[in-house]
């Protein structure tokens, strides 16, 4: 017996906005019914000792570490600014 009907496919289907023909939602009661079996096999192994992870591989952030460092001079870059005051770029008001 299967364990997802063909209704059921059609409905997932609709809500996905998927077109779906009666041809294809008889396919896919067979393969979601292969992959909720193969669902139920991992669902017998005993996992009491397994340690949850996010990802299989022991694997450690590879960035550089963030060091701060001196910036560009205030000259150089408010230079091609259109406006600028005090070492700040104007731009126009958006909220009053």
């Amino acid at each position: 017996m299967s364990r997802i009907s063909v209704d059921q496919v059609k409905h997932v289907a609709n809500l996905a906005r998927l077109a779906v023909t009666d041809g294809e939602a008889e396919l896919f009661t067979k393969q979601l019914d292969a992959i909720i079996t193969y669902a139920e096999q991992l669902d017998e192994l005993d996992t009491t000792n397994v340690k949850p992870t996010s990802h299989v591989l022991d694997m450690k952030n590879v960035m550089r570490e963030d060091k701060p460092a001196k910036g560009l001079p205030i000259e150089d870059v408010v230079k091609n600014a259109p406006d600028h005051k005090d070492g700040y770029i104007r731009v126009p008001t958006i909220l009053e």
